[in-house]
Parts: C-alpha cells; sequence; structure tokens
C-alpha cells in the first residue's frame, strides 16, 4: 500500500557529498518516524538518523556533525544530506518509515542505495 523509493546514492571522493532521497507514495497514510539505516559489507544494519514527525532528530555518533536528516511533509520525503564523506562510510543506504493507515502502524523500507567512497 506504501512504497519507499531511494535515490542520490553513487560513488563520491572522501571529503565529498551526496544527498540520499527516499520518496514515499500511496494512498490514505500518514508518515510518523522517517529513519535511514546503514548496511556496510559484513555487518549489520544500524541506525544512521532518525527524524520524529515533530522535526527532531537523532543521529549516530559516527555520523554527528557529518549527515543531517531532513523531511518534507508535503512531498512525503525524507533527505540524508551527507557532508564530509569518508570511505568508511561505504555501505548500502536504507530509509525506513512508521506510516499510518486507517489507525494502524507499519514500517515499510526502501530498497537501498549504495554509497561508495573512494579514498
Amino acid at each position: 500500500q506504501v512504497q519507499l523509493v531511494e535515490s542520490g546514492g553513487g560513488l563520491v571522493q572522501a571529503g565529498g557529498s551526496l544527498r540520499l532521497s527516499c520518496a514515499a507514495s500511496g494512498r490514505d497514510f500518514s508518515i510518523n518516524t522517517m529513519e535511514w539505516y546503514v548496511q556496510a559489507p559484513r555487518k549489520q544494519r544500524e541506525v544512521v538518523a532518525t527524524i520524529t514527525s515533530g522535526g527532531d532528530t537523532n543521529y549516530a555518533d559516527s555520523v554527528k556533525g557529518r549527515f543531517t536528516i531532513s523531511r518534507d511533509n508535503t512531498k512525503n520525503t525524507v533527505y540524508l544530506q551527507m557532508n564530509s564523506l569518508k570511505p568508511e562510510d561505504t555501505a548500502v543506504y536504507y530509509c525506513r518509515m512508521v506510516v499510518t493507515i486507517r489507525g494502524y502502524q507499519y514500517q515499510y523500507w526502501g530498497q537501498g542505495t549504495q554509497v561508495t567512497v573512494s579514498s
């Protein structure tokens, strides 16, 4: 009923920037929490950044000061601005949204987008 489509990944040099986007589409839903997760090679998927419906944000220590999560509620879209990228940021990035549909909450995941940072 809700689909999340990610975009914005790619290959960048260390110190560069990328902006990831994740747009939700569907009908008769509202979005509560939006999050970005990272899954590096040989690692578990971990939360990178969270933004609440009220705009409060939280970040993993590893990205604090470098990444910024934001949302555009008119577009049902969450963004992750990634600056000062490091090779260790190389991973697949997934967006996750908690949505309410007819009074019930569900989670949806994007398809993932690859971020590769070269040294």
